[in-house]
């Protein structure tokens, strides 16, 4: 009888960027990777299609390395959760940036180390938003801020309330013109105003 062949041990990338502009070229640049998973989405929670993809595809003996922790996962409840299953299923996890190598080994400081790391890391984060808000807050004192530039011009805002005032479905005109149904909402609201 034949003996099974065992899968040989892949090097897994993963990259995550917020937005679809945004450069994904330095995160894992000059890894060796048998294989990339890209997601251009918020790291606000773990249902990222390309996050699902990566952890299905590893498998024992399989290594994944993340550029940074918060690439992986923007809290600690996450970021604690994926790192433990993976490497309960025998996948090492690495973080580039930090200089951090997650095994099977049941060792507290590992442990202590994730979570440490982990709560720096949204603590960061949590910085990083308050100072946002409080220069907004002072850019709109002063009256230099104006908000976020409108994704459509006037001409398009026009034809997309015709569309909708024909009867059109929403859903569809938002895909077509490359908005959320939120935003499509926003507009007709700034209308009736």
């Amino acid at each position: 009888m034949p003996s099974a062949t065992r899968r040989q041990g892949k090097t897994v990338g993963y990259i995550r960027v917020s937005s679809i502009d945004q450069n994904t070229a330095r995160q894992l640049e000059g890894r060796k990777l048998d294989k990339v998973f890209t997601d251009k989405a918020s790291g606000k929670d773990v249902k990222r299609p390309q996050l699902q993809a990566a952890l299905e595809f590893l498998r024992e003996g399989d290594t994944l390395e993340v550029h940074s922790l918060d690439r992986l996962a923007r809290n600690l409840d996450d970021l604690r959760r994926i790192v433990t299953e993976l490497t309960g299923k025998g996948v090492v996890v690495e973080f580039i940036k930090e200089g951090l190598r997650f095994t099977d080994d049941k060792n507290a400081m590992s442990k202590l180390l994730l979570s440490v790391m982990g709560a720096f890391a949204e603590f960061e984060r949590a910085l990083i938003r308050e100072r946002q808000r409080e220069g907004i807050q002072l850019a709109r004192q002063a009256g230099r801020y104006k908000g976020r530039k409108r994704s459509l011009t006037p001409d398009r805002v026009k034809a997309l309330k015709a569309r909708v005032a024909s009867g059109e479905k929403k859903a569809a005109i938002a895909r077509e013109f490359g908005i959320s149904r939120e935003t499509l909402y926003k507009y007709l609201e700034a209308a009736t105003k």
